[in-house]
């Protein structure tokens, strides 16, 4: 869905144009376009990650490391705008924290 939105978005600034429907509560600033563009490349990367193969217990903590550095690589590149950095950071953090679950499973 974000996606297509960003690669309709004259379309969908059209639209959320037209007092007459209502829409111009949710019309994109230039900076939010941007920020919607940087999250679709970043999360269409983790959904490529995810769809080469039915996820299994033995591949959950190589799976959660390959997160870890890709989320640890956007947040600090400066192509990325400082929310996307913020964003990015936060969702390391509550990766780690499940990391550290791992911990206290008898399965692993």
């Amino acid at each position: 869905m974000l996606n297509y939105a960003v690669e309709h978005r004259k379309a969908v600034d059209i639209v959320t144009q037209r007092r007459d429907l209502g829409l111009r509560e949710f019309e994109l600033s230039d900076e939010e376009w941007d920020i919607a563009g940087q999250l679709r490349d970043i999360l269409k990367d983790a959904t490529l990650f995810f769809s080469h193969s039915t996820p299994n217990l033995a591949t959950v903590i190589p799976a959660m490391d390959f997160i870890h550095d890709e989320l640890t690589s956007y947040s600090c590149n400066p192509k990325y705008l400082p929310a996307i950095q913020a964003a990015v950071s936060l969702a390391n953090k509550t990766l780690n924290r499940y990391y550290e679950l791992t911990d206290t499973s008898k399965v692993y």
